[in-house]
């Protein structure tokens, strides 16, 4: 198992690359729009996974074993690049980030409590309800 050191580690990584993603998709958005700025970053994104996929193999011909809706996970990157293109320049990077945060934060825990999309059931307690508060709080301060 993972230590958590090491899970924090790449946690910290995934939210620094999010941190970068959102304004130089920003700058995509507002030159050239919204869905060729998807498109532009859907395409990088998927050149970056077929080199290391050329070099060590893939599983790729096996997609028809997973389910039909989780196919369409990249389509969601459409909202959030809209979502930030429209943000970032009225509130700022930190605020963008901070509610789409706090977003995931609601969803992830909607799907911990249900166990849903093969998640764990992970009960909502007064603690994490809590928690959820304080990144509002946080949402409320840093967008205002």
């Amino acid at each position: 198992m993972d230590t958590l050191f090491i899970i924090i580690l790449i946690g910290l990584a995934g939210g620094m690359a999010i941190g970068l993603q959102g304004p130089l998709s920003s700058m995509i958005t507002q030159k050239l729009g919204s869905l060729e700025s998807v498109f532009i970053i859907h395409l990088g994104g998927a050149i970056a996974a077929l080199i290391p996929m050329l070099f060590f193999g893939s599983k790729l011909g096996q997609w028809k074993s997973v389910p039909w809706y989780a196919l369409v996970a990249g389509a969601f990157g459409l909202i959030v690049i809209t979502a930030m293109g429209y943000m970032i320049p009225r509130i700022g990077a930190a605020g963008a980030l901070i509610t789409l945060l706090a977003g995931q934060i609601l969803v992830a825990s909607i799907l911990d409590h249900f166990g849903l999309l093969g998640m764990t059931p992970r009960a909502i307690d007064l603690q994490r309800i809590i928690g959820f508060g304080v990144v509002m709080v946080g949402v409320w301060l840093t967008v205002r």
